[in-house]
């Protein structure tokens, strides 16, 4: 069974890590699907590759979220390409562990930027091709943006403002476009970093999160009735309780 036959999907920051993730398992599902990364090259030509092995249309299209000429065009490349768009999935996104008295403003801007404006810029310029499609957007947050970290000041706060515009998504345009965000907790996208390992003692299923399980909260939303619409999920294995 593939859920998504036919569908057409952008993944943004598409090319490694939970990204490629998303993209894989959306296109496991049966989708066209489009990633965009920014310095990423050579990866995102491998994660196209690994695509098009799927049995599905796939293209690498370059795009710096957070300027809103570089979106446009690559929305209207995706959406030539694939004629068309049916599902958002807005991944890229930026971290960083700086205290908070010592983040600049510059480091606070760039942090919204890319977590925040991003995710608006490129959802805005698919607005259109979505709701002819009666499409469905999904945000990737963040756990951060549910409860505070001491050293993430600017990223929790970008991720709680994504999370808010995601409900806010979500009643502008209804009803021909779903809006929800999934919330990944500690989510380990490589070798393990011991510095990660405490984490799983505070976490009720007793083991970090893995790219995997962000990829099926997404497609449980890909997948789900459009009447499941302004839904934060938090995929953390209990982590924020």
């Amino acid at each position: 069974m593939k859920p998504l036959a036919g569908k057409r999907a952008l993944v943004t920051g598409g090319a490694k890590r939970i990204g490629r993730g998303i993209a894989l398992a959306l296109a496991g599902a049966g989708a066209d699907v489009a990633i965009t990364y920014r310095g990423s090259e050579a990866e995102a030509a491998k994660t196209v590759g690994e695509l098009e092995a799927l049995g599905v249309r796939a293209l690498a299209v370059v795009c710096d979220v957070t300027q809103e000429p570089s979106v446009q065009a690559a929305v209207a490349e995706v959406v030539e390409a694939l004629g068309g768009l049916d599902l958002l999935v807005n991944n890229a996104g930026a971290f960083e562990t700086v205290a908070l008295e010592k983040i600049s403003v510059e480091e606070w801007d760039a942090m919204f930027a890319t977590n925040t404006r991003g995710p608006f810029l490129v959802a805005k310029a698919a607005h259109a091709h979505l709701k002819a499609a009666r499409g469905r957007i999904i945000n990737i947050g963040s756990l951060g943006g549910l409860h505070p970290w001491a050293t993430h000041g600017h990223y929790c706060t970008s991720k709680a403002a994504l999370h808010m515009l995601s409900h806010v998504m979500a009643k502008a345009w209804a009803p021909e476009i779903s809006v929800n965000c999934v919330a990944p907790g500690m989510i380990v996208t490589g070798e393990v970093n011991a510095a990660y390992e405490h984490f799983i003692e505070k976490t009720p299923m007793k083991r970090n999160g893995t790219v995997a399980d962000v990829a099926a909260g997404v497609l449980f939303f890909a997948t789900s009735p459009d009447f499941v619409t302004g839904q934060l999920l938090a995929v953390d294995g209990g982590l924020g309780l």
